[in-house]
């Protein structure tokens, strides 16, 4: 039991067939292939890292309990992280730290609301660069989780969904039902947010020659 061999995924209906069939050896190894990622995610939207683990909890409990009905209209990893958002959500509302998507407002307009800037989107920011070395790795690693925590919680659902978990924007409009404009937007920001504090981070550490 454990990770798959070579950190590979099987084929979704592998994956659904064997779920269905109570194999405890795939249930073991999705849980060590998505558990930190979706810690990560239900972090976002709730106050306490227990609250999160209890939101993975019942994240996994959901899809024992409805795996026989999901229809593969998406992705296994989609509905999963899907059932786990929706869980998140209502775990942050009761604990008043979230707002629903519908009520965020940016730079005084619904994101919904935003056409292209004039002269059209710009090429869209790329992820922070991978840093040689595993030292320089490891701090630039906890750098970036430290300028996570500083986002606004819907920038930094997205970027964590990105850009640590690996999903693409298609399964982050689908898991958080937002629109690809939004999705875009926000991506943008928290990017350009985080690319920026690193920035600082750097000059501000520099040595002189």
């Amino acid at each position: 039991m454990g990770s798959f061999a070579g950190g590979a995924l099987p084929p979704d209906d592998v994956v659904v067939t064997a779920l269905r069939a109570g194999d405890e050896t795939m249930f073991a190894g999705l849980l060590d292939t998505w558990s930190q990622g979706m810690l990560r995610v239900a972090r976002s939207y709730v106050s306490t890292d227990h609250s999160a683990e209890e939101v993975v909890q019942d994240t996994w409990l959901a899809v024992i309990d409805g795996i026989g009905r999901f229809e593969g209209r998406s992705s296994v990893k989609t509905w999963v992280y899907r059932i786990l958002v929706n869980t998140a959500k209502k775990r942050g509302v009761r604990e008043s730290r979230t707002l629903p998507w519908s009520a965020f407002e940016y730079d005084g307009a619904k994101v919904t609301d935003l056409g292209p800037p004039p002269g059209g989107w710009p090429e869209p920011t790329a992820a922070w660069p991978t840093p040689e070395g595993e030292a320089l790795a490891s701090e630039v690693r906890g750098l970036i989780a430290e300028a996570l925590g500083r986002l606004p919680p819907r920038q930094r659902i997205v970027i964590t969904l990105r850009d640590v978990e690996g999903c693409t924007s298609d399964e982050v409009c689908d898991i958080l039902d937002i629109t690809a404009a939004n999705q875009r937007v926000l991506l943008h920001r928290a990017r350009m947010a985080v690319r920026g504090w690193l920035a600082d981070y750097y000059e501000s550490v520099k040595q002189p020659e």
